[in-house]
């Protein structure tokens, strides 16, 4: 499992392995993937007839069955026992928009509006909840690593208490390379991780302070996302472990809760970036009542499997998400949110490479999974799922490679790695590419935290390396502006809009190369007996080496 000790050797002979790919054992694979068979697939998920493949419709279902055929078509065994399928409980809560934050100390109280000021509700699944005076305590960042010498929960008991937090981390707001990972989102950074670890730690209720550049959004767009309908994975104990409360608050709010307290909030946040920063009760308390709507269902990820020839038990997964955001029929004019890109792309692409491998001379040594996930538009809950309810063990699990929304503007010379020196499969990708005479580049926008936003980060919660490639930009014919620009111009017209439909001017050569280089990614891993390892300073770290080497009992 020691890749970095030897790295110059192993790389060499990684590249030279890879680059033998091109030999006869891989030939039938490589030219089989074609953008023919890629646009058949994703013109069928992309109709009007599947109506946007939303979790637990119609066209969600027949997604599935369209999915479980293709895998039976080409002679893949199920992945989950006898079925294709793994049922995945959902559950929508919808709060009462009434659910106004009060912040009351020193004789005031003020009221933030649910909405304008204040978002967020909870995952509870309970009719309501209720948060009286509870005493508010400012957390800094709400991050506790090790690895970094970190503890914004040092010295404090905040069990029933209000959390208020910063949004991303340290080194994104220092710009300090040397603090966490500097520009680049880490982990911590990343508001998922900011309320579950204000749930470990007793938390009532846990707040995020919106601000624009270092969450990578407005305001609007929490308050869209955090108002409205939330779906969630119904745990068994009906995600009463979470915090009662979770949300949002704006700027100006946490501005004038600070002053109420007798504080500066910019002078308090210039302090949280230090490891010196101990929490700070404010003298205050919040108070919220939330009411709710519940509307439980379920859904299917879809799972098959090319069973490995001497290792049979060790498994590489190829995830995708197969649904979108449906119908919405309070649009006028086009309702359906087709998801053309969005990813009947990454749907289409484990069908192709799902044939591709079964081309593949002699097979290889260990089983590929091919893992079409529900309800990742949701927040990534059928990848969650799998990850706390693998079909295969995660110490068996040799890494996931994740494919969503790619290239549709040609060939490129550079690939994308999403969140490039988080683990040793960056060197597989970087081989494949010298391989193509392409190169492997990280993410121009590291800030943006895009490698905590799609189904790999779920394997990787769990500890499983996990890989995020993407489209590059430096366009064959036209350049790296042009490729840039047009990517830039698809995200602020189509994205997450019905207009993100299949186009007869998409070229998706450049997409056939990513996946030639995906499938020799996943032949060098399924032929190998190496566990790829994540790199020394990342959170995922120690998840996996608590069950790839756990410690001897005394």
């Amino acid at each position: 499992m020691k890749f970095w000790t030897m790295q110059s050797i192993a790389l060499i002979a990684l590249a030279a392995t890879i680059a033998g790919c091109g030999g006869a054992n891989m030939d039938n694979a490589l030219s089989s993937i074609t953008a023919d068979d890629l646009i058949k697939h994703i013109k069928t998920l992309a109709s009007d007839e599947y109506e946007g493949r939303f979790p637990g419709t119609p066209g969600g279902e027949k997604t599935e069955r369209y999915l479980v055929s293709q895998f039976q078509r080409i002679g893949l065994k199920p992945g989950n026992g006898d079925s294709f399928l793994q049922e995945v409980p959902l559950v929508e809560i919808t709060a009462n928009p009434n659910a106004d934050l009060v912040i009351a100390g020193r004789g005031r109280a003020i009221t933030y509006k649910y909405g304008s000021s204040f978002a967020g509700g909870t995952r509870r699944v309970v009719d309501a909840v209720q948060l009286d005076q509870s005493d508010v305590v400012f957390v800094g960042y709400g991050i506790v690593a090790p690895e970094y010498e970190w503890d914004d929960y040092a010295n404090v008991d905040v069990t029933g208490k209000t959390v208020i937090m910063l949004v991303n981390d340290p080194g994104f707001a220092t710009q300090d390379e040397s603090l966490f990972r500097g520009n680049a989102m880490t982990y911590y950074g990343r508001w998922t991780y900011k309320f579950e670890e204000a749930a470990r730690q007793g938390a009532a209720a846990a707040i995020i302070v919106h601000e624009t550049a270092p969450a990578g959004y407005p305001w609007s767009v929490v308050e869209n996302g955090w108002t409205g309908p939330q779906s969630y994975l119904k745990r068994q104990d009906n995600n009463l472990s979470r915090s009662a409360v979770e949300g949002w608050i704006t700027h100006e709010a946490a501005r004038s809760i600070f002053t109420m307290a007798g504080r500066d909030y910019e002078a308090d946040k210039k302090t949280a970036v230090s490891r010196e920063f101990r929490a700070l009760p404010l003298g205050l308390s919040a108070s919220v009542a939330i009411q709710n709507e519940i509307r439980r269902s379920r859904s299917n990820n879809v799972a098959a499997v090319l069973p490995g020839t001497t290792r049979p038990d060790e498994v590489v997964i190829f995830v995708a998400h197969w649904d979108h955001l449906g119908r919405d029929e309070s649009l006028d004019g086009d309702q359906i949110y087709n998801g053309a890109r969005d990813n009947a792309m990454g749907t289409a692409a484990l069908i192709e490479l799902a044939q591709a491998f079964t081309r593949v001379a002699g097979g290889m040594d260990r089983s590929i999974m091919f893992l079409a996930v529900t309800a990742e538009e949701q927040g990534l809950l059928g990848s969650a799922y799998y990850a706390s309810d693998p079909l295969y063990p995660l110490e068996k699990t040799v890494g996931a490679i994740n494919i969503d929304a790619s290239g549709i503007w040609g060939r490129t010379k550079d690939v994308t790695v999403v969140g490039m020196g988080n683990s040793e499969l960056d060197e597989y990708v970087k081989a494949a590419a010298r391989a193509q005479g392409r190169t492997a580049r990280a993410e121009s926008e590291p800030e943006k935290g895009y490698f905590f936003r799609s189904d790999h980060f779920s394997f990787a919660k769990a500890g499983v390396p996990a890989l995020y490639v993407d489209n590059g930009h430096d366009s064959v014919e036209y350049g790296p502006e042009w490729g840039k620009k047009q990517s830039d111009e698809w995200t602020s017209v189509h994205y997450h809009r019905p207009s993100d439909e299949y186009d007869d001017t998409w070229d998706l050569s450049g997409f056939v190369e990513d996946l030639q280089l995906l499938l020799r990614v996943g032949y060098e891993l399924a032929v190998g007996s190496d566990f790829p390892e994540w790199s020394k300073q990342s959170a995922f770290r120690s998840v996996r080496e608590s069950y790839m080497n756990p410690p001897e009992s005394s």
